[in-house]
């Protein structure tokens, strides 16, 4: 199987920065796109930033110009650096891995990390 590991979360004050990384382990044959969503208290979890196999980034509006996402050299690993940081950007943040292919299945299937909490103090 495939396990995503998020690190980097933590307590940081407004106007911080912050780099969250992300490793994708297991019997992986290739991944295609990666990404990092987020869910804070009583909202819905929501894509921050994604990053294709051909390193098109995709950003919400409400972290253009502040936040970045890229991938490794080994494609198993992507980062997050934000900055300009927002008491509105706490939430916990997740990892995920799009259109994995795996050496046990013949199919494409995607993979969430357990998550990191980011919380922004004001």
């Amino acid at each position: 199987q495939v396990q995503l590991v998020e690190s980097g979360g933590a307590l940081v004050q407004a106007g911080g920065s912050l780099s969250l990384s992300c490793a994708a382990s297991g019997n992986i044959v290739s991944i295609n796109g990666m990404g990092w969503y987020r869910l804070a208290p009583g909202q819905k979890r929501e894509l921050v930033a994604s990053i294709t196999g051909r390193n098109i980034t995709n950003y919400a509006d409400s972290v253009k110009g502040r936040f970045t996402i890229s991938r490794g050299a080994a494609k198993n690993t992507v980062t997050l650096q934000m900055t300009s940081l927002k008491s509105e950007d706490t939430a916990v943040y997740y990892c995920k891995a799009y259109q994995v292919l795996i050496s046990s299945q013949p199919y494409l299937d995607d993979y969430w990390g357990q998550g990191t909490q980011v919380t922004v103090s004001s």
